[in-house]
């Protein structure tokens, strides 16, 4: 095949020491989708930044249709042909689909093209959606539209903009498997449309479903690249972690205790007065994790919010140990050993502008033990911080950096570790292994695991029906706002099953478990 892009011997240090790459070699071939994986930190992020001109390389090259090129900024790598897809989302709420996808590259007309072109946007971007069957409706505000949905409107922005190389980075941590499904689909049509596509992810089902070939990194180096129908899932996270990975979750049998929690007729309205919990009810006891699955968007976020305090119940009422904790406030409910991994880490997980240190320490700094007297033992809360960034291999030069600086998978840790450190009676954890490399995943899952063991009662909510299949003792369904079913998980049970509840198609008697 044809070589597109190659990226020789990059190297990349930032001015405070931190070294991203250490000569890093990838070649991209014409026409392929092309997997880069890799732990948190091993270098990906980073060195796509510098393909997309957003970073400056220390030493290296870049060879691009057989030229060296060399990227002041994002928009030389737009006008040679680049595309970034970032994991974050980068669209403005209130505007439209079509507004979002040309906003900055508007079509003009009139006198000095004073004036924007509707008509002339709107049958660019039709045509521009029917080419590549992106199924969207281009009049409707983003705000209005699902997560599957934006990912579509930002790989249009892309290909409005004449990218023929696209980089999508994680470009399904959140969404679901049937989102999944119909983005692997568009992927597939660009390719054979002579599209190159470079693929981040740590999911490596995809990596074998979707790449012609894969590059792994570690500790900011290339290891190596494979053709992927000559490898296995296996080769690749030895390659990735330096040591095989369990794939299946150990667990004993449950021992399930008294309740720790308990839902009563909770229902929530949401500001324009639409229900989007219908009068839930469900109990959880110590000793056992109840996964909730459903596609995202049934109540989920809701669910876990009204429980943390985070929203306001219109009616019911949230029992933890024999207590009503409706109206308490966030503070008061954190103050409960309750543990809360929130789904979005960037906006509710962590304080970007803080240190780890001071994240790792927001609930225990007040805590007899890290005291002496009216001031705080500092020497303890360093040996305290120390030794969480060492358990959940958080990897920063200090325990001083900002949080908002680490990687993705990075500041989860950081999270997680500061609600495991709780010790919490009730644990919910939602979307725990969202954007994480398989060896941190097989880590987390050991811990969620540990603390039911523990005796904790566990809510998992996830959008991997994997990982809420091996993990959990009991599933409970939710489908647009109702729990349609409570099933046990039994080897009997199946995704298929589970999947007749997610889109409504089966519905059980309230508050009975399918078994």
């Amino acid at each position: 095949m044809t070589v597109l892009l190659q990226m020789k011997d990059i190297h990349k240090t930032y001015p405070n020491g931190t070294v991203a790459n250490r000569g890093v070699n990838l070649e991209i071939h014409q026409g392929e989708i092309h997997a880069l994986v890799g732990e948190n930190g091993a270098g990906k992020s980073t060195l796509m930044k510098i393909l997309f001109g957003l970073e400056a390389p220390t030493r290296g090259e870049i060879i691009y249709k057989g030229e060296p090129v060399s990227f002041q900024g994002p928009r030389d790598a737009i006008r040679q042909g680049l595309g970034m897809v970032h994991q974050h989302f980068m669209l403005a709420p209130s505007l439209t689909v079509s507004e979002n996808i040309v906003l900055g590259d508007e079509p003009r007309k009139g006198l000095f093209n004073m004036f924007r072109d509707r008509s002339k946007e709107l049958v660019d971007i039709n045509e521009l959606i029917n080419n590549f069957g992106l199924k969207l409706n281009p009049e409707v505000p983003v705000e209005s539209i699902s997560v599957g949905q934006k990912q579509r409107v930002e790989i249009l922005k892309v290909l409005y903009r004449g990218a023929k190389l696209i980089i999508l980075d994680e470009p399904t941590a959140v969404l679901t498997p049937q989102e999944t499904d119909e983005l692997f689909d568009s992927l597939k049509s660009l390719v054979r449309q002579n599209y190159t596509i470079i693929f981040i992810t740590h999911k490596l089902r995809e990596i074998m479903e979707i790449s012609d070939r894969v590059t792994v990194l570690k500790a900011g180096k290339t290891i190596k690249t494979l053709i992927t129908m000559e490898t296995n899932q296996e080769e690749i996270s030895r390659l990735m972690v330096g040591r095989d990975v369990l794939f299946r979750v150990e667990k004993k049998e449950k021992t399930p205790e008294d309740t720790v929690l308990e839902l009563k007729d909770v229902t929530v309205t949401d500001e324009k007065g639409l229900q989007v919990l219908k009068e839930v009810s469900m109990g959880i006891r110590g000793g056992e994790i109840f996964g909730i699955a459903g596609v995202e968007g049934n109540g989920q976020r809701e669910l876990v919010e009204v429980i943390t305090g985070l929203c306001q119940a219109t009616s019911g009422e949230v029992i933890y140990l024999k207590e009503n904790i409706l109206g308490k406030s966030i503070s008061e409910i954190r103050n409960l050993k309750i543990g809360h991994i929130p789904e979005d880490r960037q906006t509710t997980g962590a304080c970007l502008t803080s240190t780890i240190e001071e994240n790792l320490i927001l609930d225990v700094y007040h805590n007899p033990e890290f005291r002496i007297g009216p001031f705080l033992n500092r020497k303890k809360l360093k040996n305290f911080v120390k030794e969480y960034m060492k358990k959940y291999d958080v990897r920063a030069d200090s325990e001083e950096v900002l949080a908002g600086s680490l990687s993705g998978g990075n500041l989860q840790k950081v999270v997680i570790a500061r609600e495991m450190a709780k010790n919490p009676k009730l644990l919910i954890a939602s979307q725990p292994t969202r954007g994480v490399d398989i060896g941190a995943i097989e880590f987390i899952h050991q811990e969620i695991v540990k603390k039911r063991d523990e005796g904790a009662a566990v809510l998992l909510v996830s959008a991997e029906l994997s990982e809420i299949m091996s993990l959990s003792d009991r599933i409970g369904v939710l489908y647009n706002g109702d729990l349609v079913a409570v099933l046990e998980n039994t080897k009997e049970l199946t995704e298929q099953e589970i999947g007749y509840y997610m889109l409504g198609i089966k519905k059980s008697e309230k508050g009975v478990a399918v078994r």
